[in-house]
């Protein structure tokens, strides 16, 4: 398997909170760069030195970035989307500009190169009963008369491919009987929203703190000859914007969002200011080490838990309102 060299640059102290996010994400290795790691090993060293690589010697002066690698497929492309859609969120939270410019880049190689190369991996997927997820390059002949979601994420998260999509799709269509409204909070790709319209639900909205996923999830709604009356798109963020809330409404039968556990428990206060009594939240992109604090947290706000599934150390969850 080829694997790509992902860069995040931030400063020293957005190095923790940048890690912090990354767990979130599902990754679990990563390099920091740090200037000031090079300051104190200067300080600090007992020996006498007649020489110092010049690589190292240029830490004084690098750019603090956290470095990871991601498999050169659709669930690196996937983890890829996540992990600039959770740089987009810390930046919106750092007010003071503290975590520097919380860039992601890809070393030597091109954004078209990696978006082209993955595609080779991403073929159609069966999830539950009904659907089936395929990318518009591939053809699907559909022998069982299968529920065809059509998506092309671009840099968007959603192919279907991630467990905690599925696992999120799964929750859903268990929930979805027909004329439901929904709210997909974090819609990335658009794949759970517009799943949801083609699974017989009546309207959808889908709202993402990422300009491109909003552009995203609109052309895979026309893809899939989704009207532009049923399926409304909003760019911004619910948790701080209270202009944005109230353009988006209330009264949702179904409240999806499948992001991550700091996100969730931050926005556990606000879910029930969109739905109505007696309707469904589902919520995914959690590691299972943090299914329980999740959980409680939007217990807290007069939901009751219902189900949880997990698979491969993520979670989703459902809730009763």
């Amino acid at each position: 398997m080829n694997w790509t060299e992902v860069n995040i640059y931030t400063t020293s102290e957005g190095s923790e909170p940048v890690c912090g996010c990354l767990l979130n994400t599902g990754v679990t290795g990563f390099a920091i760069k740090d200037p000031k790691d090079f300051e104190e090993f200067l300080e600090r060293k007992t020996g006498n030195w007649d020489y110092i690589d010049e690589e190292l010697m240029g830490m004084k002066d690098c750019e603090t970035c956290v470095t990871v690698y991601l498999p050169d497929n659709s669930q690196g492309a996937d983890m890829l989307a996540a992990i600039r859609s959770e740089m987009a969120a810390l930046k919106e939270r750092d007010i003071a500009h503290a975590f520097g410019r919380l860039s992601v880049e890809l070393s030597s190689v091109r954004e078209e190169d990696w978006a082209n190369n993955w595609k080779q991996y991403f073929k159609p997927l069966t999830v539950g009963e009904k659907l089936v997820i395929k990318p518009s390059w591939e053809e699907y002949p559909n022998p069982g008369g299968k529920t065809i979601l059509e998506i092309d994420p671009a840099s968007s998260f959603g192919t279907g491919q991630h467990h905690t999509t599925r696992l999120c799709l799964e929750l859903l269509e268990k929930h979805i009987s027909g004329g439901e409204k929904i709210l997909d909070i974090g819609c990335g790709s658009g794949i759970l929203s517009i799943a949801a319209i083609l699974l017989g639900a009546g309207q959808a909205a889908a709202v993402d703190i990422d300009q491109n996923s909003v552009k995203t999830a609109a052309e895979n709604a026309e893809k899939n000859h989704i009207s532009g009356n049923s399926y409304k798109t909003f760019f911004g963020n619910i948790v701080t914007d209270r202009a944005l809330c109230e353009r988006i409404g209330g009264g949702f039968d179904i409240i999806t969002a499948n992001i991550v556990a700091d996100v969730l428990i931050a926005m556990s206060p606000i879910f029930e200011n969109f739905i109505k009594k007696g309707s469904i939240l589902i919520v995914s992109g959690i590691i299972t080490e943090r299914c329980d604090e999740v959980i409680e947290a939007i217990k807290e706000h007069g939901f009751t838990h219902t189900e949880t599934r997990e698979k491969d150390g993520w979670a989703a969850a459902s809730f009763i309102f």
